[in-house]
Formats: structure tokens, sequence, C-alpha cells
């Protein structure tokens, strides 16, 4: 088997996901049994190209964990007979990735215009971002905390009614470039604010005693790439010295256990680290305006997907934060709340065990700096649609979630002092 690998990975390695073609493309699941399944999934790995969605490093792969990764079409067969020969099970999630692609924006009232039920590019976002505010002087404020590699503004929106000594909670999306429906969530929050403001209880409540900082997207050079050249793109688009691969995975570029697990030091990689923590000109505005609001900050808040888990530190850790009875009971009860709605299942634990170990999250700095309220969601599914979640479910993800970060922040306001 071992020269058949050999023999089909010398011609997969060379093509790039850039060369954009999904058409055929599959997405795998395989959850393999022991140590020798596991090294059947790594040689795959070596030797053609795999994009791995779950967990996002072939590194990380361990017995009994659940995989999925896309293959390119001409590899697909190939792949079915090497998991067959090595007994490995394994099911199709996705048959076609270019459908799946397609199918995802199954909006019937497609517009130009921003609309919080659809998938909108940045030059959409940003122009809602300045709208918004515009729109509602005395509950949004805007501003600019940085630039990306490419010179495009990092935007921040600042939640809440005026007010002497008010706490924040701090809330991004978009780390990864590929993953829409978390932009989707920042934006849908916000607009509840606005909407609900005055009317419903406890998000007037929020709004009169704590402040909101709103990211709407963090990696936006990488989302701008999603929608013009890679739909698959995770990374952000900086230049690597020495080498032609571009970008680095955001989620692993902060100093917190930086580039010591699930994380890589090659810049080809979909998980490298950067050059050294905090390399990403996005990764550093971010921690830099955190730094600067520490005495306010209370809660730190990072929305990603898929998976369906509510999760908290540690993830480059196997150690346990101090104060984990409370961060996983809070997470039990808002996954709680994020259940009564649809009866969407979330798991809640220490990112670690709950989901794979991973250094350099922003999470775990989050923590690490004193921010006790931390937590990463990872939003839905489970895998049928993967990072390719259709339109049509922006509009109950988003409410389900809300509910969930409304407990949340009810409890860091409720135990400020």
């Amino acid at each position: 088997m071992w020269a058949f690998l050999v023999l089909i990975g010398a011609a997969g390695v060379s093509a790039h996901l850039q060369d954009l073609a999904f058409d055929g493309q599959k997405v795998f699941r395989v959850i393999p049994q022991n140590d020798e399944q596991v090294k059947i999934i790594h040689s795959l790995a070596s030797y053609m190209q795999v994009d791995f969605w779950k967990p996002d490093s072939v590194t990380v792969v361990r017995p009994k964990m659940q995989v999925d990764f896309r293959v390119e079409a001409d590899k697909s067969f190939e792949v079915e007979d090497l998991l067959k020969e090595g007994g490995v099970e394994y099911r199709v999630l996705i048959d076609n990735v270019q459908a799946a692609l397609d199918a995802q924006l199954d909006r019937k009232a497609q517009t130009t215009s921003h609309s919080y039920e659809k998938y909108n590019d940045w030059e959409t976002i940003a122009a809602w971002t300045a709208d918004i505010a515009a729109q509602n002087p005395d509950l949004i404020s805007r501003s600019v905390i940085g630039e990306t590699y490419e010179g495009r503004s990092i935007y921040l929106l600042k939640l809440g009614k005026s007010g002497q000594n008010k706490k924040a909670i701090f809330m991004d999306c978009g780390f990864h470039a590929r993953e829409w429906i978390s932009p989707a969530f920042c934006q849908w929050f916000v607009k509840e604010a606005v909407d609900t403001y005055g009317e419903d209880t406890v998000m007037t409540t929020l709004l009169n005693s704590l402040d909101f900082y709103v990211l709407p997207v963090i990696n936006i050079d990488g989302y701008v790439y999603t929608w013009t050249n890679n739909r698959m793109w995770r990374k952000t688009r900086s230049k690597n010295a020495g080498s032609t691969c571009i970008g680095a995975d955001l989620n692993r570029n902060f100093d917190a256990g930086w580039c010591t697990t699930g994380a890589s030091n090659q810049p080809c990689d979909d998980t490298y680290c950067g050059s050294t923590a905090e390399s990403e000109k996005e990764a550093k505005a971010l921690a830099d305006f955190i730094r600067e609001h520490l005495s306010t900050i209370k809660a730190y808040l990072t929305i990603h997907s898929y998976s369906q888990m509510l999760l908290f530190p540690y993830s480059y850790s196997y150690q346990l934060p101090s104060n984990y009875e409370e961060l996983n009971s809070i997470a039990k009860a808002a996954s709680k709340q994020l259940a009564s709605l649809y009866n969407t299942d979330y798991s809640c634990g220490p990112g670690a065990t709950t989901i794979y170990p991973a250094a350099g999250g922003s999470d775990d700095w989050a923590y690490d700096q004193g921010i006790k309220y931390s937590f990463t969601f990872e939003l839905r599914d489970t895998g049928r649609y993967g990072f390719l979640l259709p339109e049509s479910q922006i509009q109950p993800t988003c409410e389900e979630t809300l509910l969930a970060v409304k407990h949340i922040a009810n409890y860091v306001l409720e135990h400020l002092y």
C-alpha cells in the first residue's frame, strides 16, 4: 500500500488549491480506530493535496478522532481505494464541493445591497459599518484599530449607551477567511442590538450597563480572497520571507503557547503560526487594542465555525483554567439557552480536550491577559455543509447563537463586582 501511496502522491503534491476547480472535489469523514489507521491519514496528507476541515491539521489526528478533509477531484477514487485497503471506514460528506458551494447562496432574492440573511462581501460589510453607526449615533460608534497587510482598514464598532466607568465585552468574527457564517453573526448581533434596544429587557439592560466592542471581520484580506480567488482560503494574505507561500493562521499567531502544539512552522501549511507571535498586522492590531483596554474588557468572545461547540481555555495546554468550574457552568448554561430555540446540540469544554490541541489562539491569549471570561464559539454545523453553510441557515444560526451570547453577557454583568 505504501508504494501505491508514493505513486499517486507524486502528481498530487504539485496541484495547488488556488488553481480553482472545485467541481468533483469531495469531503470525506473518517474516524481512524488505531495508530496504523492514523498513519494512513498522515500518509495521504504527505503524498497529495489534502485540505483538513476538522481538525485543521493532520498533526493532531489521533485514534477515535473524527476527521473531515477535502481532496481534489482526480484523487477522490484513489483516496477511497486507499481507505478501503487500509480498513478505514469512511463516508462522503460532500460529493461535489462545487455544487455545495453553488447551493450555499440559496437565498432567492439576491441583492447587491447589505442583507442580514445572506453572505455579504467585504465592501458591503465595510459600507454597512459606516451606515449602521451613522444611523444610530446614540448607540454605535465606529473606529479604525489598524490596517491589514494589504492596507484595508480594520473597523471596530462600539455598542452601548454612553455612561461612566462602563465595563465591556469584546467580540470578533472572521478569523478564518472561509468561515463565512462567523462575520454573518457579528452583523446579526449589531442588528439585534439596534432593533431590540428599548424593547427587549435583557438587551436593553446589557447596552445600558455594558459596552460591546464588535469586530465584524478581523482577517479582511483573507475574506476578500475567498470572494475573489479561492473560497476555501483560511489564512491571512501576508508574504512570508523566504517562501512563495502566502499568509499565516491568525488563530495560531497569538502569544499563548505560540507554535508549540497544533500549529506549524511551515509557511505553506494552513496552520502556519507566523514568523513570530503577533507577526500578522491583524493579530497585533487586535492584541494592542485589548491591551489598551484591559481595565474595562471583562469578557472575550470569538466566533468560528464549524462543529457546534462552545469552548474555553485552554487549547495550547491540557491544564485547566483556574476558574474551570465557573467557565464550564457558564458554557453549559449558554449551550442550553442556545438549544432552546431549534434544539441545536452543542458540546462544551476546554479547547484541547473538547476539539483538539491548538497553540497561539486568541481566546487563550485573552484569558492569560486576565480576561477570565473567554469563550470560542464553533457555529453550525457538524459537517453536512461544513464551511459551506447555506444562507437559509444564517437566520436560525444567528438567532440561537444570540441567546448564548446574551446569557454569557448577562452573567458577566451580574458578576462584575
